[in-house]
């Protein structure tokens, strides 16, 4: 053994051997602890989604992944600690079926992936639109005997939509939620939230709308002339 080596091995050597007893006992205790599967319900994350594609499905798609590794580790895991990821770059419009792996899903480290289900997803996606669409106030409620409801607008008259583009244009008008106008004479304003059906369209710039009612009192006819 060569000087060098042989002062490299007997420096410090107490430390040295002490650190590798502990070594060898926290391996031995390891190699003891008992190991565990678990399995958490996650939703499934769209990377790399082309600009102005739009995903046409109407329920998020959520994938098992089933985990095993050390008692210790797998008990601090949550569902937040796992991530099914899916890479959408280069899709274009129509349907496609992407495969789910164990190597596409991150996990902190000492965890192992045994499984993902389902195996492979299917989405539909469309290109994106942008639209415009007026607001129709929904006016419910009874008003005093006499008057009738003379106008009702809405502030803004008009909110943009965006989505998927066959959904987007198949919207003509927002409504707004049931509005009830009971006892109102003369005039009134109601703050509000527009909605359209569609699940797939959404607001771009979501907003409160307020709805102005005015009634007024109906003339009474003018009596007959025997």
């Amino acid at each position: 053994m060569s000087d060098v080596l042989r002062r490299f091995v007997t420096h410090n050597f107490r430390l040295k051997l002490i650190a590798l007893i502990f070594a060898v006992l926290l391996w031995a205790v390891i190699s003891r602890e008992p190991v565990i599967e678990v399995a958490f319900s996650v939703p499934i994350e769209f990377h790399d989604v082309p600009e102005n594609l739009e995903i046409t499905s109407e329920i998020a798609p959520q994938a098992q992944v089933r985990l095993r590794g050390p008692v210790r580790l797998l008990r601090d895991i949550t569902a937040a600690d796992v991530h099914t990821i899916v890479s959408l770059a280069g899709v274009g419009t129509g349907e496609r079926t992407f495969d789910l792996t164990p190597s596409q899903v991150s996990v902190p480290h000492g965890a192992d992936v045994l499984q993902v289900v389902p195996a492979h997803v299917r989405l539909g996606f469309d290109h994106r639109a942008v639209r415009e669409v007026p607001v129709r106030p929904r006016v419910t409620g009874s008003l005093p005997a006499g008057f009738s409801i003379a106008k009702v607008t809405a502030e803004p008259a008009t909110i943009t939509l965006v989505g998927p583009e066959k959904h987007v244009t198949a919207i003509h008008e927002a409504l707004t939620d049931p509005i009830d106008a009971t006892g109102v004479m003369g005039r009134a304003t109601f703050m509000t939230q527009a909605y359209v059906a569609d699940q797939l369209v959404r607001e771009m710039r979501p907003a409160r709308i307020r709805v102005i009612v005015v009634t007024e009192k109906q003339s009474r006819p003018a009596a007959e002339t025997p």
